[in-house]
Order: C-alpha cells, then sequence, then structure tokens
C-alpha cells in the first residue's frame, strides 16, 4: 500500500473537511485498484501537488509512467480531455483515465521545473511557447470562458462594493470593461487555463511539458494573465517595476504569438481579481499579517500599472 503524503492529507483536511478525510481514507485503496487495473508497481516516492498525489509507476513491459490521482472537485473534470485533445503536443501523453475516479496514467516527466530556471526571459519564453502549442480547436463538451462571464462581472462589481480597498475606480472599471469586451466573446481554443512557470516541467521525449492543465476553450492570451500573476513574487524586487511588468508582457506576447494587448487587459484583469481576493481570503503564502498587507499593496500597484497602455 502507498504511503499519502502527511502534508498533502494536512491540507486536504483543512481545506475539505470532512469529505477530504473520507477521500483520503479511501486513496490508498483506490491506487492499488488502479494499480492492479492498469498492470503497473510503484517506482519512486509518491509526490504530491495541491489537490493530488503523483505515484511513480512503471507498466508492465512498457516503462516508466505516473499515476495521478485527484480530489474529486469541479476543476479537474476536464484535465484528461485536454491532455487527450494535446495528444502529446507541448503536453504529458494521457496513456490511461479513470474519471469516476478522478486518475490518469501520464507519462512521466523530470520533478524539475520551469520555475527554477533563473533567467526570466527564458522562463517566459518557454511558457508561451508552450502556449502556442496548446492553442489547438477544442473538443465540445469543455467549458467554454466565455460562459464565466457574466460571473466575472458580478464578482468583481460584489467585491468593489462590499470591500475595503485602494484600486481606483477606473483600474476596476478597466477589469470590468475587458469582461463585457473580450470575455464575453472568446474563440473555441483550448487553452491550459493555469499556465505558470511550476506547470512546466523537464522531460526526455521534448525539453519541456505542461501538466495540470484546466482545461478551459477561450483565447490564448488569457494565459498570459495567468502566468505574469504568477511571476508576481518574482517582480518585487525589480528596480523599475513598470519596465518588468511591460517586458514580460512583450516577451510572452511574442513567444506566444497573441496580440499583446489582450494579454495586457488580460493581466489587468487577473491582478484586478487577486488584489479582491487577497481582502476576503489572503494568499497561500499569507493568510494574514503584516506580510499579506504587503502583498496586497504589490497586487493594487501591479493593477493600476497594467491598467496603462504603453
Amino acid at each position: 500500500m502507498i504511503e499519502v503524503p502527511e502534508a498533502f492529507a494536512r491540507s486536504t483536511v483543512e481545506r475539505e473537511g470532512e469529505a477530504g478525510a473520507a477521500w483520503l481514507g479511501e486513496l490508498a485503496g483506490i491506487v492499488e485498484e488502479l494499480l492492479g487495473r492498469w498492470e503497473c508497481v510503484p517506482d519512486g516516492e509518491v509526490t504530491h501537488g495541491g489537490v493530488g498525489i503523483v505515484v511513480p509507476v512503471r507498466r508492465r513491459g512498457e516503462g516508466a509512467a505516473v499515476l495521478k490521482v485527484s480530489f474529486p472537485h469541479p476543476g479537474n473534470v476536464h484535465e484528461p480531455d485536454a491532455f487527450a485533445a494535446w495528444g502529446g503536443r507541448g503536453a504529458v501523453l494521457l496513456y490511461g483515465r479513470d474519471d469516476q475516479r478522478f486518475a490518469m496514467l501520464l507519462e512521466r516527466v523530470r520533478t524539475s521545473t520551469l520555475a527554477e530556471v533563473e533567467d526570466g526571459d527564458e522562463v517566459v519564453t518557454v511558457a508561451g511557447r508552450i502556449g502556442r502549442r496548446l492553442a489547438v480547436p477544442a473538443p465540445p463538451g469543455l467549458p467554454r470562458l466565455r460562459e464565466r462571464a457574466d460571473a466575472w462581472e458580478e464578482q468583481l462589481r460584489e467585491d468593489a462594493g462590499e470591500l475595503t480597498h485602494a484600486l481606483p475606480c477606473h483600474v476596476v472599471d478597466a477589469a470590468v470593461a475587458t469582461v463585457r469586451e473580450l470575455g464575453r466573446v472568446q474563440p473555441d481554443t483550448l487553452v491550459h487555463g493555469d499556465l505558470h512557470a511550476r506547470n512546466i516541467l523537464r522531460a526526455d521525449r521534448e525539453p519541456w511539458l505542461a501538466v495540470d492543465p484546466k482545461g478551459y476553450a477561450g483565447d490564448p492570451a488569457y494565459d498570459g494573465g495567468t502566468l505574469l500573476k504568477s511571476r508576481a513574487l518574482t517582480l518585487l524586487g525589480a528596480d523599475d517595476l513598470r519596465k518588468a511588468v511591460h517586458r514580460v508582457l512583450d516577451v510572452f506576447a511574442e513567444a506566444a504569438e497573441v496580440d499583446r494587448e489582450r494579454a495586457r487587459r488580460w493581466a489587468q484583469f487577473h491582478a484586478v481579481q487577486a488584489a479582491f481576493w487577497a481582502r476576503r481570503h489572503g494568499f497561500r503564502i499569507a493568510r494574514g499579517g503584516p506580510r499579506l498587507d504587503r502583498l496586497t499593496e504589490f497586487v493594487d500597484h501591479l493593477a493600476e500599472l497594467l491598467t496603462e497602455r504603453r
């Protein structure tokens, strides 16, 4: 029987409560069942992400792979659909799936991520090129980002009205305008949905491959916003934050072959969302106190900078 990492078990119970505890109680048995069905044996230490465990395995006669089992959550439903549509193009290969168990058998890649690369331009270039390769016609049945536009606008207005914040009106209005002008009319293009450096891993078949997609259909420039948001902490010490932010946008737009202005607007929208989220929930790395205050102030500033056209 596999051993579930203690840190993963603890965070799952903290986030999901009794449902998480019940699922954890069944997890080892689920893994054993899947190992038998897919004729695999464990081949290394169990690791984990935010919502699932990853078991290195060897398939009978077919070599290395990983078994990923995630907590049943709506955000995880379409991950295998995305992998199936890509067929290994810019992302890991899907060997098997059990949608009821929220489980997949996937190509094994290395454990090092793009986040470990020190050159910021290289990080953004690689991510942009991956994003470009992943932008293929979306199959039917995937969630369309345009269908979330009404909820996005409602939440932005609710947050702006209910929360104490320092965001100028024109900054919030710009995020709402993006939802109205870009959010409601988006192509049926498959996008990663959570594109950032920790979701791009070194591999042998190709230098880098993506993991952990959300499997959305929408504007490929949307992923520029998720990437820049994830790069925010690396920009904290920038001598010229405005210059650094616009450099990320320039490099991403060129590598991903997307319209730079659309990437800027989506990044601004993500920053405003993050600023309000911080006030309601905090950040994973700071739930309260002076550090959360500093990070929230920084995100506010980032949202203002991104509101400016260059």
